[in-house]
């Protein structure tokens, strides 16, 4: 039982876990809730984000919506899900997000998706370990596929089980000379509260009490929100509100954002390659995301 307890990670039984079928839908409020909860229309006059929250005149889709399409259900024979390990998601923060689109997302759609485990690292006990997983989502009318989503999550509660300690995706290194663009966004102290309506109700976000029992002074920012915050800065700079120029947009989570900060997001830009660093206006050479890749199409 003491084993069990020091080691909640079984590394072969996680890495058999998945899904296949998953069935979900979303429609236009989805969407522009979404595009709500990233800071789109902070001037309800912008000419240029009405599209991504306004339905009247041809809705955009913000690309990283991709990420809380929900997950929709699949029959019990189509799924594996762990049978001896326990993970404490109240101390699990994102890793990384890498999405791939085959293309661009439509304001409504029913989509099915099938989900794999990637890799499980091992940083040690008392350092957590990082869950990696792949969502491929597909059209479920034409079975065309949308969009690959590799996710990485960073379990801060479970680590010393055993497992590998390397492997996972390579990070985007970052270019050494200045950046070639830097937008300021702004996030409002309930961000988190309209954010979370989007689907991911963790109380980590909203929770003062929740927040402080796992380490943090007050509740943070749901780090896909800033994830998305990001892609509304390329969107509306290199990009030019054009969301189907977007072909791949991944990210590395360093540390949290508190809502109320300003992220500033440091652009390069060489040719159909932008790389991207964020860091907060209000805290100094804080970086909160780091290795940003975003791959234009025409």
């Amino acid at each position: 039982m003491k084993a069990e307890l020091a080691m909640p990670i079984d590394y072969d039984d996680m890495m058999q876990s998945g899904a296949t079928g998953l069935e979900a839908r979303y429609d236009e409020k989805d969407v522009m809730l979404y595009a709500l909860g990233v800071g789109f229309m902070r001037d309800p006059l912008d000419e240029k984000e009405l599209p991504f929250a306004y339905e009247n005149n041809g809705l955009k889709v913000v690309p990283t919506f991709a990420t809380v399409i929900n997950r929709g259900e699949a029959p019990p024979e189509r799924q594996r899900m762990p049978q001896k390990s326990l993970i404490n998601f109240m101390m699990v923060v994102d890793g990384e997000r890498r999405i791939t689109f085959h293309k661009p997302l439509q304001p409504r759609a029913q989509v099915v998706a099938d989900e794999r485990m990637l890799a499980i690292l091992d940083k040690g006990e008392g350092k957590g370990a990082v869950l990696v997983q792949e969502r491929v989502v597909r059209d479920k009318a034409s079975g065309e596929k949308l969009f690959t989503i590799v996710s990485s999550i960073f379990a801060r509660g479970d680590g010393g089980f055993g497992g590998p300690k390397e492997g996972g995706p390579e990070p985007h290194p970052i270019p050494e000379r200045a950046p070639d663009l830097i937008k300021e966004c702004d996030t409002r102290a309930d961000q988190a509260f309209l954010y979370a309506l989007s689907g991911d109700r963790n109380p980590l976000h909203r929770d003062p009490a929740i927040a402080k029992a796992v380490g943090f002074p007050r509740p943070i920012l749901h780090g896909l929100c800033s994830y998305g915050t990001a892609c509304r800065a390329i969107l509306s700079t290199v990009a030019d509100y054009k969301p189907e120029r977007i072909r791949q947009f991944d990210v590395r989570f360093s540390k949290p954002v508190f809502p109320g900060e300003t992220i500033v997001t440091e652009i390069w830009v060489d040719g159909a390659t932008v790389s991207f660093r964020a860091g907060v206006k209000e805290r100094p050479g804080t970086v909160v995301l780091n290795n940003g890749l975003c791959i234009l199409g025409d």
